[in-house]
């Protein structure tokens, strides 16, 4: 008796043993989302995309010409845990770098393609056209399935140096069903290919590369930057993206009469629950003294300037004084 409840002893240490073994391999977080999702069939989801990018909530460099602001064609994919279009502190691929810099989607189409075939990590390729202006709608249509339940894209700021919006790895199943209605704000990112500081900045390759990170109001922590604005605590959202499962039978149709949710924007309109962003005048530094002036044996002046380097808008704090001047001893005196 005492042998048998010995050797089940040992055997349930092995078996805890190998356990930890095995679990000491698999890493805590992210848990596998494809061997949790159980939802039945496939899904189909509607994606709008909604610019948001205006001169009230985004006044510093707003690009009005040459061209003015607007956003690329979506390029999106539906795929598995095992593949990312891109990652937020992670390298860009070359299909991102080329997309983000000058809008070209053929390396990215390329790279989505060839994961598909090599690790059958993507099931569906999609894109929708580019908003012209920085408000206004897109919209596609999209199907994922249990297997690869990921959904992630990627737009392009036009203009801008390297800058993008997008989502990386959202999950749309839940356990054994799919998640209805979902609405989320896009914040701008960095390839990390281009030191541009401003929306028409010249081309200036980063070497090396940096990873993709995402633009605040602080970073990059330079006021030259065009989201730099010190005042704000976070920036407002430039874009957002609503997802709307469909019913099977459901057809895609516009309503015939539009109303106040449906219109969309064009142009520069601007949207009453978009937050007004104050910008600061920006001035330059103070020049050197000019001479001091006067005449022989009396005080002089002498003065300096500085010049405005951004106009301020929404409240923003005023401009400084431009000019000073003092008294001086003319030295041109023998």
């Amino acid at each position: 008796m005492e042998r048998m409840r010995s050797l089940k002893v040992n055997c349930w240490l092995q078996w805890l043993t190998v356990t930890l073994a095995l679990l000491s391999e698999v890493p805590a977080m992210p848990f596998d989302v494809d061997r949790v999702c159980t939802a039945p069939s496939t899904a189909k989801y509607r994606l709008t995309f909604t610019g948001q990018w205006t001169q009230t909530a985004f006044p510093k460099h707003y690009p009005l010409y040459r061209p003015p602001a607007q956003w690329s064609p979506i390029i999106g994919v539906t795929h598995s845990s095992d593949y990312h279009i891109w990652q937020r502190d992670d390298y860009a691929s070359n299909g991102v770098r080329e997309f983000s810099e000058r809008g070209e989607a053929w390396t990215l189409i390329k790279e989505v393609e060839a994961a598909g075939e090599r690790i059958q990590s993507v099931y569906g390729l999609f894109s929708a056209p580019g908003v012209v202006g920085g408000t206004g709608q897109a919209t596609t249509e999209f199907e994922v399935y249990a297997r690869h339940s990921l959904l992630s894209f990627i737009v392009r700021i036009v203009p801008s140096p390297d800058w993008f919006v997008g989502i990386d790895s959202l999950n749309l199943c839940e356990g054994d069903h799919w998640k209805g209605n979902i609405s989320l704000d896009l914040h701008p990112y960095d390839a990390g290919t281009d030191s541009g500081f401003t929306f028409s900045s010249p081309n200036f390759e980063t070497i090396p590369q940096d990873k993709v990170t995402q633009i605040t109001s602080s970073f990059p922590s330079h006021p030259a930057n065009s989201f730099y604005y010190p005042r704000l605590k976070h920036l407002p959202p430039i874009a957002k993206v609503s997802l709307t499962k469909i019913k099977n039978n459901q057809i895609f149709s516009l309503p015939i009469q539009p109303t106040q949710s449906n219109l969309i924007p064009s142009g520069n309109e601007i949207d009453s629950s978009v937050t007004n962003t104050p910008l600061d005048c920006e001035v330059s530094v103070w020049s050197p003294w000019g001479l001091c002036k006067g005449q022989c044996g009396e005080k002089g002046v002498k003065h300096r300037t500085r010049y405005i380097h951004m106009h301020p808008a929404n409240n923003g704090a005023a401009c400084p004084l431009l000019e000073e001047k003092k008294l001086c001893i003319p030295d041109n005196c023998v």
